[in-house]
């Protein structure tokens, strides 16, 4: 509730009626937070279907984008999904549980990594279609057509690659998928750990630091694989990576605060405690207005 005690929908919580039940049920839930969550994974699923990558023109001798196309990556996508999405789920859920968090504690703990990763996946594809960056393999995907002059821009006209996939992901470098989905998911598992063990603060045990850190390392090291694969080049690389876990921070610091405070594993209160309380300070607030004397009747008063 703001500080002047009005709702954010203008007043719409206190009508009676459906429209107030609406508002107060916007309010008091995280029914926002879901209905976002559900246009982002909607967004990119017209993203990965229905759109395709900018075409920049290229020179075919271009030593920049004539690396081998590598058939088997070493972090495949659906492996990245299962390290970046699948793991820091699971040790969150084991956490969470063996821990014994509120439900408060495990519902916005999980509803921030799942926004992280779907926000990230969702500026991540929108960039790379925009850019369209060729990748350092496009000349092995594209197979120019033969008698392709060496020192004139062409476009992707003269490829005779017949794969749709192959050819048209040969402009999506910029930035890399696979660091920013790491970054994200795994930069939250990370995070969450720095709050829970309150590795910030002074003389905290290094192994406590190292497990908050582990995740990132491991996030690091899928994005190196995609240089390594000569899917992306380090720029790809580094912009992926701190695009992937400035969300992962956005989207925890929506539910957690800093780090450095003496709370940082506890997350802000529910929604509704907040809302029923703005709503009590209010009460508060009229009551104090009032002196004793408002409410006791006079003797002629009482007379009557």
């Amino acid at each position: 509730m703001p500080r002047n005690g009005r709702s954010p929908t203008g007043g719409l919580a206190s009508r009676t009626g459906w429209i107030g039940s609406v508002a107060r049920f916007w309010e008091k839930t995280y029914a926002p937070d879901y209905v976002g969550l559900a246009l982002l994974l909607s967004a990119y699923i017209l993203l990965v279907f229905f759109v395709e990558p900018f075409h920049r023109m290229f020179f075919i001798n271009n030593i920049n984008i004539q690396y081998p196309h590598a058939a088997v990556e070493r972090v495949p996508v659906p492996w990245n999904i299962a390290y970046a999405g699948g793991l820091p789920f699971i040790c969150l859920v084991v956490w969470l549980s063996a821990s014994k968090a509120s439900l408060h504690k495990f519902h916005v703990t999980i509803l921030g990594f799942l926004i992280s990763i779907f926000l990230t996946l969702f500026i991540t594809d929108t960039i790379k279609n925009a850019v369209g960056r060729p990748r350092p393999d496009l000349i092995s995907r594209c197979k120019p057509a033969a008698g392709t002059p060496k020192d004139v821009l062409v476009t992707i006209d003269i490829c005779t690659e017949s794969e749709h996939h192959i050819l048209h992901d040969g402009w999506r470098s910029f930035p890399s998928g696979h660091s920013s989905f790491a970054f994200s998911g795994l930069g939250f598992l990370a995070l969450f750990f720095a709050g829970q063990m309150h590795v910030l603060r002074p003389r905290t045990d290094l192994s406590k630091a190292l497990l908050a850190i582990a995740p990132l390392l491991g996030a690091a090291m899928i994005a190196i694989s995609r240089c390594e694969d000569y899917r992306h080049d380090v720029y790809d690389v580094t912009c992926g990576s701190i695009l992937g876990m400035g969300i992962a921070y956005f989207s925890y610091r929506r539910y957690y605060p800093r780090l450095r405070t003496q709370k940082c594993d506890q997350p802000y209160q529910s929604r509704e405690a907040s809302f029923n309380e703005g709503f009590g300070k209010i009460k508060n607030d009229e009551e104090n207005t009032r002196s004793p004397r408002d409410f006791e009747l006079s003797d002629e008063e009482d007379a009557q």
